[in-house]
């Protein structure tokens, strides 16, 4: 018998639920997959919470990789004994499962080099990470990224990436172990913003000019500091909301800090091209399988403990990927 996490409300950590399913047999367009390892998201909580609205009763995450076991009519981009992994928005719901049924569409076929937990660590933040580094900005040689949550998953495969292009990263961090873990991934410079005030170390850092490019998952706590620390028409993007999230906005203040832009990206918009997913995931894969980009996987979860798995995430207790080993 398969299993399966499930919400019937929203709320906390607690209103996750371990149930048992009934699989069946794909239907046209669909497979039957067994995962071997499921991606935990930051995303997962928002759906959990009623951030992100969804139908009820549901399953949770959005992330996972594993084994076709069986393939519907119509499919042809995956067949029975490939190993493959995905990620989306609402058509991959119900990650948190040992086995599921899912469209055929979303899944990309995995190298032999990356093994089922590697992906479950990577799809999300890797893909992520490759439109930050390859769509949201034409970085060059010289240029300087401030990276909040520089010890996250997105913030060590962007740390990483960014020396491959001579960029330099500056990490806001919460420990001087978290600042470790960021420097040993290509961070260049890392703030504690427990007790240094970030913007004006950036501006330091920077000899008063700020930086190219703020990348800020944390949002309401950070939002400030983010306009605060980009350079004169520069980029902030809010890629999340950690801390809650960012209410009130009025535009004017952009005029008021340098005329920056601004952009709220979602992964969904930059694969819903199936070229343009090819491409992102083939870059990213591609340094993974060369060892060019490390994609450190630092807490491992039973499926049942996903109550446990969301407390650790949003008391930001974790660093690099979290999965579900199955």
């Amino acid at each position: 018998m398969a299993h399966v996490i499930r919400m019937n409300e929203t709320g906390g950590p607690d209103v996750l639920r371990w149930e048992e399913m009934e699989v069946g047999d794909p239907g046209p367009g669909q497979v039957r997959l067994r995962h071997e390892a499921v991606g935990l998201n930051f995303a997962d909580t928002y759906f959990r919470s009623g951030l992100y609205p969804m139908p009820l009763p549901a399953g949770m995450g959005v992330e996972g990789a594993g084994v076709v076991q069986a393939v519907g009519e119509g499919v042809s981009n995956v067949a029975v004994g490939d190993r493959v992994t995905y990620t989306g928005f609402l058509n991959t719901l119900g990650a948190y499962s040992t086995e599921r049924l899912i469209p055929a569409a979303p899944l990309i076929k995995l190298p032999d080099s990356i093994s089922c937990e590697t992906a479950a660590g990577m799809t999300m933040r890797g893909l992520t990470s490759s439109y930050l580094m390859r769509r949201i900005h034409d970085f060059k040689a010289g240029d300087t990224i401030l990276m909040h949550a520089a010890a996250g998953g997105v913030g060590l495969i962007v740390s990483q990436w960014a020396k491959l292009l001579g960029v330099t990263v500056i990490g806001t961090v919460s420990s001087e172990a978290k600042a470790e873990i960021a420097r040993a991934h290509g961070c260049d410079h890392t703030i504690n913003y427990s007790h240094e005030d970030v913007a004006a170390r950036v501006r330091e850092l920077t000899d008063g000019v700020g930086v190219n490019v703020v990348i800020d998952s944390v949002g309401k706590d950070t939002f400030d500091a983010s306009l605060n620390s980009v350079k004169r028409r520069g980029l902030v993007v809010c890629l999340g909301f950690a801390s809650g999230p960012v209410s009130g906005f009025d535009p004017q203040i952009l005029a008021t800090k340098g005329s920056p832009f601004l952009t709220r990206p979602a992964l969904a918009d930059y694969i819903v091209d199936p070229v343009e997913k090819a491409a992102l995931a083939a870059e990213i894969f591609g340094h993974v399988a060369a060892g060019r980009i490390n994609i450190p996987i630092n807490q491992r979860y039973a499926l049942q403990d996903a109550v446990q798995a969301h407390r650790d995430l949003e008391a930001r207790k974790t660093t690099g990927s979290s999965i579900f080993v199955i």
